[in-house]
């Protein structure tokens, strides 16, 4: 709302105003005595206006409800005929005087009431408006708890500070400032539109640290302005939100620019008060030297030729004494807005009737004249044609949403620069902060993202281009609080100086040379959390934050899910995550050191291979070979000699065939890459000392039921229960690095533990000093170490760019060096796993060689059995069955016994090269009959 100036009113006033409201609501006035008919298109339609007339708005507004009235009296396409004759009364922002004002109204049987202006006259008025069914067009009430349930006949025709307000804190979160102070005018105008800045500002995870009000009435002494203003300075947000009245706004500015309150790093943001003073007045030299870089709301109003019609026409009626402002316009239109729901009432058969409660009568005494009220017969008639109203005025389109409100709500956002101010951007409910107007976004498709969100940049209070953090410490002699572990064990990383309130450690230093490169000065002091001989909660010390024991803390903080929930982290300057560590014991060589380099399973499949590809081999040369051919027991022998030798390439029996010769040569691929594995993982067998663990990370550790510890006061105890669902029985609190030794080189057997887990930089730590523990596994965890804060403290965000830059100058790793750098023993961080060479590395050389076998195989059968077929009798051919299967596997190892005849191969070829090898064929073919007998005969005692 926007409110001139206005006096105190008596409290006895004020209660005698809300007793003749509350005498309103019990009668009801629903009791009708007698009507005043008047006809269904009267001469005349009364209507009032109610509103501060010597106010800046009222001043303007009272010209601008005249013109309207004219033009519309004037204008023969709308009411045809009908005049509308209006009654102006000043409110003077006075409950009482509105209230009074609004019962005169109602004795001349109006019909509507333009107004009022002020959010403290409309909660009243809005009482009598509701009894007497007379509707309330206010073009200057923003105070959004008006709502349309608790006063149905209040319309609303400018738009509501909740508006307002949402554009405040978009400004707010645009520009990344969390926090804001308030100062406001101490009425429902001021209360009510802080109210709805307070929940605008926290749907974006912003807030108000500080508000104060002023008294409403004028002439507030500069004294009390001073005393509040120094209050805001001592408080840790910058940005100023200032929501008064004219007159207050500018003592706040004065007294401001006195105090040095409007230079460099604050910001004022003010609501839309000072826009329409900006508008209507010429003001001092002096008035706006001392609101230099203020951002300002405006009401936006869009361009069109009526609008620069009227502000021409404006100029001629004013002389340019008076300028327009945007209430003036919405005041102009209101007028326009009832007279077409007028015109809209007459065309649906509605009567200007009134009807009087005739229980006022009995209450009639004195001076009151209650009777001579009435109520408006066909109110709820007029009042539904003014809420589906759909026209065009000076202020763009006048329609009412379902929340009652005016469609396309915006703003203009402006900077105080010089003797005037220029235009930053616009805020609307549609499109958000934008640089173009909001008219011409409302044809593209809605998109709120906040990458389009964007502004012109701000000269800012001060004459700086450069956007001020928006926040200092506070400067009222209070030190910020910082919680530090009280640690028992780990005292490299943060402990207590002994005899002293000051601490030390790794984590101490990290965070004082991270506040030394902030720009400003940070008040501090730390305060030790637990007792120093056990490691204390830490997530009852991050708790402590939320709760306001602490302003932050500093240590050995874990960024953990949970506890980014309820506090934020700064930038991480510690890598984290959780391991295994156990102990390990010598592996010695012993006598069957041999066995070692193969798993069991690589034995037996390499020695079945061996096995396999002998007798594949004695496959494929068995009919053409005489070294593979001869009694069984030799036949055996040769096969298993084979392929054993073969292991040092020391075989002996030559391969005759294509396939064997194939077979062979993959296989000695084979054997030669194995036995070069072997070699190598002997010799580091024989030569390396090996270590042993039966744990080799946190799977085998949670498979297992043994104990398992952890640091007392660390958070691996919640992930080990919750995450990982180990039962709590297994787990077991261990308090410092001794514990440690001693629980693991006891083991479960002893009372240990089987392994300890605990995050990495403690497990460095410990094993720089401890050389007979190992960690197994990886980190099963990600995570790392930072400094927590409040919800939204900026701080967070500039200790994270300080920590940055410690890590980009090298300044962090030194630090770590001093604390941390241990050199007694080596970090060997390897994994405890058997050097066995397993299956799984040389299943591709296997696989290849076992192809090679089967087609081979394949190949030779498909061969057999072609011959098999040539070589069937046809003249001695058993009508049996049994005894045809019984020949055919007879005549299949006979073939696959006997020797092949190569000699036939012999005679294709000399049939080609001629008859000199006649000779040697025949030669060749006795002995080969001699064999063949022989071998028939053999196989004939083999079968």
């Amino acid at each position: 709302m926007a409110n001139g100036p206005s006096p105190s009113p008596h409290v006895g006033f004020w209660l005698f105003s809300f007793h003749v409201g509350e005498v309103f609501l019990y009668f009801g006035l629903f009791s009708f005595g007698y009507c005043k008919n008047v006809s269904a298109r009267p001469a005349v339609v009364n209507v009032g206006a109610l509103f501060t007339l010597d106010s800046t708005i009222g001043r303007v507004a009272k010209i601008a409800i005249e013109e309207a009235v004219k033009d519309v009296n004037s204008n023969s396409s709308i009411l045809h005929g009908t005049k509308l004759n209006i009654t102006m009364q000043s409110s003077n922002c006075s409950g009482f005087i509105g209230m009074v004002e609004a019962l005169r109204f109602m004795e001349t049987d109006i019909v509507a009431i333009i107004g009022p202006q002020c959010s403290t006259v409309a909660h009243i008025v809005s009482y009598v408006s509701n009894e007497l069914q007379v509707p309330l067009l206010s073009f200057g009430v923003t105070d959004p708890t008006l709502s349309s349930l608790q006063y149905p006949f209040f319309v609303r025709t400018t738009q509501s500070d909740s508006f307002q307000m949402t554009a405040v804190a978009e400004m707010v979160s645009y520009y990344g400032w969390k926090a804001v102070s308030v100062i406001f005018v101490d009425n429902e105008y001021g209360r009510n539109g802080v109210s709805a800045l307070n929940d605008k500002l926290a749907e974006r995870r912003c807030r108000i640290s500080y508000k104060s009000g002023i008294p409403p009435e004028s002439g507030v002494n500069t004294g009390y302005v001073m005393d509040l203003l120094v209050k805001v300075a001592l408080m840790e947000s910058r940005v100023i939100v200032l929501h008064v009245s004219p007159s207050l706004g500018f003592q706040v500015f004065s007294v401001a620019k006195y105090l040095g309150m409007m230079g460099n790093g604050y910001v004022w943001i003010a609501t839309d008060w000072l826009a329409y003073m900006l508008d209507s007045a010429s003001l001092p030299s002096d008035t706006l030297e001392s609101m230099q870089g203020v951002l300002v709301l405006r009401q936006h109003i869009p361009e069109s030729d009526r609008k620069k019609n009227f502000l021409s026409r404006w100029k001629n009626l004013t002389g340019g004494s008076l300028g327009m402002n945007s209430y003036g316009l919405y005041a102009y239109d209101s007028v326009w807005l009832l007279a077409h729901a007028i015109e809209s009432f007459f065309n649906q058969g509605g009567k200007i009737s009134f009807s009087n409660d005739s229980r006022l009568k009995t209450m009639e005494g004195g001076n009151l004249h209650l009777g001579a009220m009435s109520i408006f017969d066909d109110g709820m008639l007029l009042l539904g044609n003014i809420l589906q109203s759909n026209l065009v005025g000076l202020t763009g389109p006048l329609k009412f949403n379902s929340d009652r409100s005016l469609i396309h709500a915006a703003y203009d956002i402006i900077n105080v620069i010089g003797t005037g101010f220029r235009m930053i951007g616009y805020w609307s409910n549609y499109s958000g902060l934008s640089k173009e107007p909001p008219e011409t976004l409302y044809a593209q498709p809605f998109n709120r993202s906040s990458t389009i969100q964007h502004l012109h940049s701000v000269i800012w209070p001060g004459e700086t281009l450069s956007k001020p953090r928006g926040w200092v410490f506070p400067n009222n002699g209070k030190l910020l609080k910082i919680g530090v572990p009280n640690r028992a064990s780990y005292r490299e990383f943060v402990s207590k100086v002994r005899g002293s309130d000051m601490f030390q450690g790794f984590c101490i230093d990290v965070f004082t040379a991270a506040v030394n490169l902030l720009p400003y000065a940070v008040p501090y002091q730390f305060v030790a959390f637990g007792d120093g001989h056990k490691n204390p909660s830490y997530t009852q010390l991050v708790d402590s934050i939320t709760t306001g024991v602490f302003d932050a803390v500093v240590g050995d903080i874990t960024i953990v899910t949970n506890r980014t929930k309820i506090v934020d982290f700064s930038q991480p300057y510690a890598a984290s995550g959780l391991v295994v560590v156990v102990p390990f014991r010598k592996l010695n060589t012993g006598a069957w050191a041999f066995l070692r380099p193969f798993s069991p399973l690589m034995w037996t499949v390499t020695a079945c291979f061996f096995v396999v590809v002998g007798i594949v081999v004695w496959i494929l040369e068995h009919r053409i070979n005489d070294e593979f051919r001869g009694p069984p027991k030799r036949q055996v022998i040769t096969i298993l000699w084979f392929s054993l030798s073969t292991l040092f390439f020391a075989h002996k029996e030559n391969t005759v065939s294509t396939l064997g010769r194939l077979v062979l040569i993959i296989w000695l691929f084979v054997v030669l890459i194995i036995n070069s594995s072997y070699t190598a993982s002997l010799t580091s067998i024989l030569t390396v000392q090996q270590l042993y663990s039966p744990i080799n990370g946190i799977e085998s550790l949670r498979k297992s039921d043994d104990p398992i510890g952890y640091q007392e006061g660390s958070f691996a105890e919640y992930y080990l229960s919750q995450e990982l669902n180990i039962s709590k029985s297994r787990l077991v609190a261990l308090r410092t690095p001794e514990d440690y030794a001693k629980a693991l080189k006891d083991g479960p057997g002893k009372g240990g533990v089987a392994a300890v887990v605990d995050e990495r930089p403690y497990v460095e730590l410990f094993l720089s000093s401890q050389c007979s523990f190992r960690i197994v596994g990886q980190e099963f965890t990600k995570s790392g170490w930072g400094f927590a804060f409040p919800r939204d403290s900026p701080l967070a965000v500039d200790l994270s760019s300080a920590i940055l830059e410690l890590a980009e100058n090298g300044d962090l790793q030194r630090i770590h060096d001093k604390w941390l750098m241990k050199s007694s023993c080596s970090l060997e961080n390897a994994e405890l796993e058997s050097d066995r060479l397993h299956l799984s590395s040389f299943w591709g050389l296997f696989l290849i060689c076992g192809v090679a076998c089967f087609i081979a195989l394949v190949i030779y059968f498909l061969q057999i059995m072609q011959q098999l077929c040539k070589s069937a009798p046809s003249d001695s051919i058993s009508s049996e069955p049994g005894s045809t299967r019984s020949r055919r596997l007879q005549r299949f190892l006979s073939l696959m016994d006997g020797k092949e005849d190569i000699t036939k191969n012999k005679s294709k070829r000399t049939k080609v090269e001629g008859p000199s090898f006649h000779g040697d064929r025949d030669e060749d073919f006795g002995r080969s009959s001699k064999r063949r007998a022989t071998d028939l005969a053999t196989g004939s005692n083999i079968n």
